[in-house]
């Protein structure tokens, strides 16, 4: 590519600007049809008069093959603040790409209206342009993909911390319920939670449910005592309750073994034991007739 290749493409970019940027929100807007309530038209203008006028002044440095050069940074971050945008809006990638591949079809025709009368000219621009827009394209969808793993990680820890509730059943008593499968990154959240909440109440008993964990093999039995031993540095003692009749059958066939911790086969129960361990009696009180 020669300077004067991208100067030419500047050039006709300029002159022609506001027909280009009708041109291209129209192939948006049909392009978008069934997707228009995630955007505005309004919005989608000024994206893309914000972008075509970065694109414009990028094309002028005389670069216009190399969009990781500084003469490029405006443009590239402007595009990166568009795809991140769609990305939590919920667009696809490939809808987030069209934004900018939408752009061939009117920058296009543009060019075959200058240079119609020079095909080696026009071949020239329209090979330039066609890597131009394909790298900024492949571009925005590299951008969209980071920022929807983002958002996946922040509502997967989000959902941790709500997935690990740790309730006050009484003053001094505490308690962890337990719902999924645990692993190693939810175990040390639920930890710190327990601990937390432990020195936060100065509870002496926390009980830990399992009855909505769908299996207890030697892995999460391990957890499940790293848990025990954690509170116990705290000064708390731990119950582990839930334990349904089929676990207990798995746990026995892998001798599974929780050692000295106290188990319980209910909530109740455990509860109930929890209350005589700080002296405090629970009894019906007869109803008066």
């Amino acid at each position: 590519m020669t300077i004067a290749t991208s100067h030419r493409i500047a050039d006709i970019l300029t002159r022609h600007e506001q027909p280009i940027l009708e041109a291209w929100l129209r192939e948006q807007l049909v392009a978008l049809s069934a997707r228009q309530d995630l955007i505005s038209e309004a919005d989608l203008r000024r994206q893309s008069a914000e972008f075509l006028a970065l694109f414009t002044s990028a094309c002028r440095s005389g670069n216009i093959t190399d969009i990781t050069a500084p003469e490029w940074k405006q443009s590239c971050s402007n595009l990166g603040n568009v795809s991140r945008s769609r990305a939590t809006q919920g667009f696809s990638p490939s809808e987030t790409a069209t934004f900018v591949f939408s752009l061939k079809q009117p920058f296009f025709s543009r060019l075959r209206q200058e240079l119609g009368g020079d095909a080696a000219g026009l071949a020239e621009e329209m090979w330039n342009a066609t890597v131009l827009l394909d790298k900024l394209g492949l571009y925005t969808t590299e951008v969209h993909q980071k920022a929807r793993e983002e958002v996946i990680k922040l509502q997967q820890a989000e959902m941790l911390e709500l997935s690990t509730p740790v309730v006050k059943l009484w003053d001094g008593i505490i308690a962890l319920p337990l719902i999924g499968t645990l692993d190693s990154g939810r175990t040390n959240i639920m930890m710190e939670n327990l601990l937390q909440s432990i020195v936060d109440t100065g509870s002496d008993i926390a009980i830990v449910d399992i009855t909505g964990v769908p299996t207890v093999d030697t892995l999460v039995a391990q957890y499940l005592l790293k848990m025990v031993a954690a509170a116990r540095l705290m000064g708390a003692e731990c119950i582990i309750c839930g334990i349904r009749p089929q676990i207990a059958q798995t746990m026995v066939h892998l001798g599974v073994e929780f050692g000295n911790v106290v188990t319980k086969a209910s909530l109740a129960d455990a509860l109930a034991y929890a209350f005589r361990q700080i002296g405090c009696t629970v009894s019906k009180q007869t109803s008066r007739s």
